[in-house]
């Protein structure tokens, strides 16, 4: 990332390709002298003249005046009542592509560079407008392609949880300093802290972070999904449930065993849980097909590093010695296995009752009908999603990074209370609570821990306009 401090910046903030309007961006110390280069207001004078934060219609041209763009609005935004905290112009011009790419070129073309991705939010970060937390919300917001992740990421743009963290990393602060200043100050009368009340303090903190931290299972499921695998013997309609979850024919169905050869893959939505789905090929030890074995491997090995398992039982089959030993791998998986019983539309098999009785998480489904597709979504939300948090008021953990940090802040405050349970004075237990103080500040960006390349990974992910 290149050093923002001085340069302005532009960019093309909307899509690409043609549309009704698009929308380019000035950012930086010289914005209005740019942007005065290069538009017109139709009623007189210049951009940088007129009350801030009005639209401003006027005409577009190129640097040296010799070429009229288009016409279009223009917004003039003064630091630091910008989104970056900077001065920033918005040009909106008429949507066609080399309209819109004219335009940004005469912004470059007046003394701008073209912004790098993430480079406007970035800087939004590094005048303290938003944390690390709200930007992170911020990408969400932007891929977001379902109902709850809108919700999640509008809650984490209003700094929900870097508000919670904070809250946190005042009790802990708040606490070291009530232990060091008797410490430093002995001559003081600041009474006592006994190892007691210390340690209690520090056990409402371990509880209060457990409890953060345990709303990651939430969030990663709604921002992150889980990694989800349909399996099961040939024919076992393992397609059909693909198709159903997806909500069209991604994959091909029919009679024929083996139909499926490879591993399909795709992102649905199921209720408020984020599904990375898999429909793998039908697991059996005879086929004398090469392609469709190696198929059966790669299902196998989605298998062995799913979270969460679908296992597609026929339920007008008697199961073979193939759905017996695909029973057994998925008995002693790890993560959660689902059985799900089709074709419960047609005549019960008392044998496939049997296979399906032997797990603990079961659903009866019709992926021809739909039938029993609800019962199966609430099952799912029910592993994954804490009906008790509000996901666009609460403070939630949606990422890995802020996981790790808060996790690492958990640690930290069970060795503090550790050191207390062990006989030691409360002053020892002091630098145990500065490293929970000091992961709880990574949270938003705002401490003094976190990596330059870990900041520049976060907004390297967003579009150059962002």
């Amino acid at each position: 990332m290149k050093d923002f401090s001085f340069d302005t910046i532009a960019a093309v903030s909307t899509p690409r390709g043609k549309g009704g309007v698009a929308l380019i961006r000035i950012s930086g110390s010289a914005a209005a002298e740019v942007a005065d280069r290069i538009f017109v207001p139709a009623s007189g004078g210049t951009l940088s003249q007129k009350r801030p934060r009005s639209a401003v219609f006027g005409r577009i041209f190129t640097p040296d005046g010799g070429l009229c763009i288009d016409e279009g609005l223009a917004v003039l935004f003064r630091a630091p009542a910008s989104f970056t905290g900077e001065d920033t112009v918005e040009i909106c011009c008429h949507g066609g592509a080399l309209v819109t790419r004219r335009v940004l070129e005469a912004c470059l073309g007046a003394g701008a560079r073209h912004a790098e991705a993430g480079e406007f939010t970035r800087r939004a970060f590094a005048s303290g407008k938003i944390g690390l937390d709200e930007a992170e919300a911020l990408g969400l917001l932007l891929d977001a392609g379902t109902d709850a992740q809108l919700r999640l990421s509008r809650s984490g743009m209003a700094g929900t949880l870097g508000k919670r963290c904070a809250e946190l990393r005042d009790e802990a602060t708040a606490l070291l300093t009530d232990i060091y200043a008797r410490v430093d100050f002995p001559e003081e009368d600041l009474g006592s802290i006994s190892a007691e009340e210390t340690r209690a303090r520090i056990g409402t903190l371990v509880d209060k972070t457990a409890a953060l931290a345990a709303t990651y299972r939430t969030g990663r499921a709604v921002a992150e999904g889980i990694p989800a695998v349909i399996c099961g013997r040939t024919n076992a309609g393992k397609s059909s449930l693909y198709n159903l979850l997806v909500g069209e024919d991604e994959a091909i169905v029919t009679d024929i065993a083996g139909t499926t050869r490879d591993v399909l893959s795709t992102t649905v939505s199921f209720g408020d849980v984020t599904l990375r789905l898999f429909d793998t090929a039908g697991i059996r030890e005879d086929s004398a097909d090469e392609v469709e074995a190696i198929g059966i491997r790669r299902a196998i090995e989605k298998i062995d590093g799913a979270e969460l398992i679908f296992y597609v039982i026929d339920a007008t089959r008697a199961p073979d010695g193939d759905d017996i030993a695909l029973a057994e791998r998925l008995l002693a998986h790890g993560g959660q296995v689902v059985a799900v019983l089709n074709k419960v539309d047609s005549t019960p098999c008392a044998e496939a009752e049997e296979l399906f009785s032997r797990f603990g998480l079961r659903a009866r489904l019709s992926a021809l009908t739909g039938e029993g597709k609800d019962a199966l979504e609430a099952l799912v939300s029910s592993l994954f999603i804490d009906g008790e948090l509000d996901f666009s008021a609460d403070a939630i953990v949606m990422g890995a990074r802020q996981y790790d940090a808060i996790a690492r802040a958990a640690d930290a405050l069970a060795a503090a209370a550790d050191t207390i349970d062990s006989g030691f004075p409360p002053d020892l237990a002091g630098v145990c609570l500065e490293d929970a103080a000091a992961a709880l500040g990574e949270l938003d960006g705002r401490g003094d821990t976190v990596r330059t390349d870990l900041i520049d990974g976060i907004f390297s992910k967003f579009c150059v306009g962002k």
